[in-house]
């Protein structure tokens, strides 16, 4: 975590509000509540210009529970377009990229029914320009190829190629298992992942000799999720007022705080949240406040704490989107 160098004054942190989080992660996509959603950036695209906006939808069913207590948000199915063989519904997916070697999501449209293998195959590809432009990478190994993914009772079972365990150390090797996994369990239907590699169940993950004695979810990588893991907006939407963030937090008393800044580097919205739980158990957080943009542009989403030792902030996470007024 990187550390600002000043705190907000103290009169202003007195005057935000105070927002309860909500039990659930409804879907990802938020347009009612004030995010547009984007999509992937072409290639040739300035990479300081997030992708274009596209259309979501607004939500309100929960997502799938991890046994860990954490709910993972939904897919979120978009407007369906009529091919010569029928219908196609696209689906917006995330798939979950490093920032600052913690997982990060960030949008794909994948066309159903086979989503979450769109969804992992998107992942291997890698961040796009606009992305790795904001910090984003991958641990997972350039010709790494998806060989299947089936789902059964809950736990998807992804056969990847013998690329995927190729070099790295532990570090590496824990981060690219949990791309994979909290990729394929943002699916309601997915808790657990099975990994295989060229067709053989892994037990024993690359030569750091990781351990998978079977199936494993989101709780078994909390070392690799930000204290402060939002889930909505993603990296690139078009945030509007009231603003709605949703994700999943571990912080001291379970409080932490969100500020979005504008283009001109002004504070549109900074108010303090309450996760359902903290202080060594991951709680989820489901938060709408007004956000007042000066100018439309290029904008950034904030989440941190203060520090309990010396009241400095502590930035946990930066999303970057554009802000319109």
């Amino acid at each position: 975590m990187n550390s600002a160098p000043s705190l907000a004054p103290r009169r202003h942190r007195r005057r935000s509000a105070v927002v309860t989080a909500a039990l659930t992660l409804p879907l990802l996509a938020v347009t009612a509540c004030g995010t547009t959603t984007g999509t992937e950036t072409p290639g040739g695209t300035n990479p300081s210009t997030p992708p274009a906006a596209g259309t979501g939808t607004s939500g309100g069913t929960s997502g799938a529970r991890d046994p860990s207590g954490t709910t993972a948000p939904e897919a979120t199915a978009a407007p369906t377009t009529s091919t010569a063989g029928g219908t196609t519904t696209h689906v917006r997916a995330g798939v979950y990229f490093l920032h600052s070697e913690k997982v990060s999501p960030a949008p794909r449209t994948v066309t159903a029914p086979a989503t979450a293998t769109a969804a992992v195959r998107a992942l291997l590809a890698g961040p796009d320009r606009y992305e790795r432009a904001h910090g984003r990478a991958t641990a997972i190994p350039s010709g790494t190829r998806l060989r299947s993914l089936v789902v059964r009772n809950h736990v998807a079972t992804v056969d990847l190629s013998g690329r995927y365990d190729d070099g790295g150390g532990s570090s590496s090797m824990r981060e690219r298992l949990a791309q994979v996994v909290f990729t394929v369990t943002r699916f309601p239907t997915v808790h657990k992942v099975a990994f295989e590699v060229d067709g053989k169940p892994v037990t024993s993950f690359g030569g750091e000799g990781i351990v998978l004695n079977g199936p494993v979810g989101r709780s078994d990588f909390e070392d690799r999720a930000p204290a402060v893991l939002v889930e909505s907006p993603l990296i690139g939407d078009t945030a509007r007022t009231p603003l709605r963030v949703r994700g999943s937090a571990d912080t001291f008393e379970a409080q932490f705080r969100l500020r979005v800044t504008d283009t001109t580097g002004r504070t549109a919205a900074d108010v303090v949240v309450r996760a359902t739980s903290g202080t060594g158990t991951r709680g989820t957080f489901d938060v709408t406040f007004p956000c007042k943009a000066a100018r439309t542009g290029p904008g950034l989403l904030t989440a941190y704490v203060l520090s309990p030792k010396d009241g400095q902030l502590v930035t946990v996470d930066t999303v970057p989107l554009t802000v319109n007024r």
